[in-house]
């Protein structure tokens, strides 16, 4: 009886979840999987197409029976093969499995599943020789394919994609996974964003409920200042993925690009509520402190990232968070710790060597501390860098600063030789480096926007 009962409420899900009507088609679901824990197309459902928060996938694998429908080693088996299936925003670590089912170690989907966490944590790399594993004894396996073109797409390996999309699309030209590929390889290539967009949409016509085509769709407008157009995908992706903090974050993104802070910290701390220990997440809504002055706060933000990044990875040595470090320094800066603004910077630069922004950065301090000469130098690399840069100005009106103290006494020193109405260069100097100080703009560790 609960196997038919349970059957009907899984079709019922997906008729609501083909009307577009999420919260009934997620209330469907649930409901077949208390009839029977062992619908796992109904959990499969839940949470692949993200329609509950982590916590809310955590608290409703507690809450399925079990314990009445299952022996004692099947609770093992279900309740670990389900755990697997949930997000994974923690810190990547060995899979705990059952010993009753030791061998499922080398199981493809748990090395999918281990592969998702580096995912989610930033490490390509290991997550790079995970999916490649996978795809060697699994070419195209379903659960694997996504992971790994977002790899791809993050470690720039547009060969390998270009490959695997065209073999995709060849063998499965109905599945949105093929489109979404050519989509990622044309938006990675760059200035092919009109081609991008052509396949995320047949992916998009192929399953409209494909999120991550929706959010690379987004993404292809954003990278051309498209704000608006960018963030109609990103809302038609958030009421889609309504258990996922991207698509609000990325709205949020857009919002503050158009100069309006308070939308857009309404939708950070929207997606805030959803992943509250994402530090990408934690990283936007101290951006927006710190835009509303509130330094101290965005202070106590920024380093709260940082300790989320080192609890996922004991160091900060991914290039993803060199905005992180850049920004620690900007608002030490602000806060007149310049000694420690020094430092955050230099550890950026290890992560990116030849970001002007971050000499710029490290120049203006200097002269902050009064060290002009060691400004100058900074600033003179700048040039090397980007001679665009709209705080190379500062390296010219340094120039002079390189004489001796002699003519630095007769430059302080007034027409008419009265030196107590003279303002002082350094002075000068220092007054048109906070005139000019919103060219010192906090970077996004999102910028990118990243599938």
């Amino acid at each position: 009886m609960n196997e038919s009962s349970c059957s009907i409420c899984l079709l019922r899900g997906k008729i609501y979840d083909a009307m577009d009507n999420r919260p009934l088609a997620t209330s469907s679901y649930k409901e077949a999987l208390k009839l029977d824990v062992y619908c796992f197309e109904a959990f499969d459902l839940l949470t692949s197409h993200h329609m509950l928060t982590a916590q809310e996938e955590k608290d409703f694998l507690d809450s399925l029976p079990l314990s009445q429908q299952c022996t004692e080693e099947e609770v093992e088996l279900l309740h670990f093969l389900f755990e697997n299936k949930l997000k994974k925003y923690n810190k990547p670590s060995e899979m705990v499995v059952p010993e009753i089912v030791n061998g499922l170690q080398d199981n493809l989907d748990v090395v999918v599943s281990l592969a998702e966490r580096h995912y989610y944590n930033c490490d390509f790399k290991m997550c790079y020789s995970l999916t490649s594993m996978v795809m060697v004894k699994d070419p195209f396996h379903a659960n694997c394919l996504p992971v790994h073109i977002g790899t791809l797409v993050e470690l720039s390996k547009a060969n390998e994609l270009f490959y695997l999309s065209h073999k995709l699309v060849d063998l499965y030209p109905s599945n949105p996974v093929s489109w979404f590929a050519v989509g990622c390889y044309y938006l990675m290539v760059g200035h092919k964003n009109e081609h991008a967009r052509r396949y995320l949409s047949k992916a998009t016509t192929l399953e409209r409920t494909y999120g991550p085509a929706w959010i690379a769709y987004g993404h292809s407008f954003a990278v051309e200042s498209e704000h608006d157009q960018a963030m109609a995908a990103y809302f038609t992706a958030a009421q889609l993925m309504k258990g996922c903090h991207l698509p609000m974050l990325y709205i949020g993104l857009e919002y503050g690009l158009t100069n309006n802070p308070k939308l857009a910290e309404r939708f950070f701390s929207q997606a805030l509520s959803i992943a509250p220990e994402d530090p990408f997440v934690i990283h936007e809504v101290a951006v927006v402190a710190f835009q509303n002055g509130d330094y101290k706060t965005a202070e106590k933000l920024f380093l709260d990232a940082m300790d989320k990044i080192k609890a996922i990875g004991n160091e900060v040595t991914v290039d993803k968070w060199e905005p992180l470090l850049n920004n620690l320094g900007h608002v030490c800066r602000k806060l007149k710790k310049y000694e420690q603004a020094l430092e955050y910077h230099r550890q950026a630069l290890v992560l990116i060597p030849q970001n002007a922004s971050t000499y710029s950065a490290i120049g203006y301090v200097h002269s902050l501390m009064g060290d002009f000469e060691s400004a100058i130098d900074y600033f003179h690399t700048v040039r090397i860098y980007n001679h665009h840069n709209l705080f190379v100005y500062v390296y010219q009106r340094l120039g002079c600063l390189h004489c001796s103290p002699a003519l630095m006494k007769m430059l302080n020193t007034s027409a008419d030789g009265n030196e107590s109405r003279a303002q002082p260069i350094e002075e000068r100097f220092l007054l048109e480096c906070d005139m000019h100080e919103s060219d010192m703009m906090l970077e996004t560790s999102m910028s990118d926007t990243s599938t």
